[in-house]
């Protein structure tokens, strides 16, 4: 991974009909809190691009998000597997909608493995603010927040958030004007642990 530069965080760019192009301010306002609450060198806003661009490896992390489906091409496929075998990570938000089509697409990626469920006691949850586990931040149809994930030799490489969507909550305010000031702070605390999480493990 590129270092020297200030990190950011590149929202990929996938096919098949679903809004991989939503949660606009969320990846600014996620890099803003990193500079402003640890003293990770990030930069001002997000990059966009797709799992198959040249420059995939100067990003540690990856910001993908959608209601709908998803669908990656076989180039795509093998470019996330070694980008996530070689020190890169995923952090996938369910932005109600995405679940069978994301589960399908992580299992062409790692076909030897499914998503975990990750318990509340995980590192990702204490890293730098102590949580009970993955806040719920937008009801959707009311089902709790879970946390699963994709390791390999025993990293976790890819965290997905279920029915929490964590980046609700990390909109501009205006954007989502119902949610409270203490429900953006739990969403905020989470974007922080997971963006530690990933550059320290």
């Amino acid at each position: 991974m590129a270092t020297g530069a200030p990190m950011t965080i590149a929202q990929v760019h996938y096919s098949g009909g679903g809004d991989w192009y939503g949660d606009a301010t969320v990846i600014k306002n996620w890099l803003r809190l990193l500079r402003t609450r640890t003293d990770i060198e990030a930069a001002d806003d997000r990059v966009i691009l797709k799992l198959t661009d040249h420059t995939l490896y100067q990003y540690p992390m990856l910001y993908l998000v959608g209601h709908g489906n998803i669908r990656l091409t076989e180039s795509e496929v093998e470019a996330l597997r070694d980008y996530l075998m070689n020190g890169g990570f995923l952090f996938a938000n369910d932005d109600y909608g995405l679940d069978k089509s994301f589960r399908r697409e992580m299992q062409r990626v790692f076909p030897e493995q499914e998503l975990q469920p990750i318990p509340n006691t995980h590192l990702i949850y204490r890293c730098f603010y102590e949580l009970k586990g993955l806040p719920k931040i937008h009801e959707h149809d009311g089902e709790p927040a879970q946390g699963f994930g994709l390791f390999h030799d025993g990293r976790m490489v890819v965290y997905y958030a279920y029915s929490a969507d964590i980046g609700d909550g990390l909109e501009d305010a205006d954007v989502h004007p119902t949610d409270t000031p203490q429900v953006r702070e739990l969403a905020a605390k989470m974007a922080v642990n997971i963006a530690v999480y990933a550059l320290t493990h």
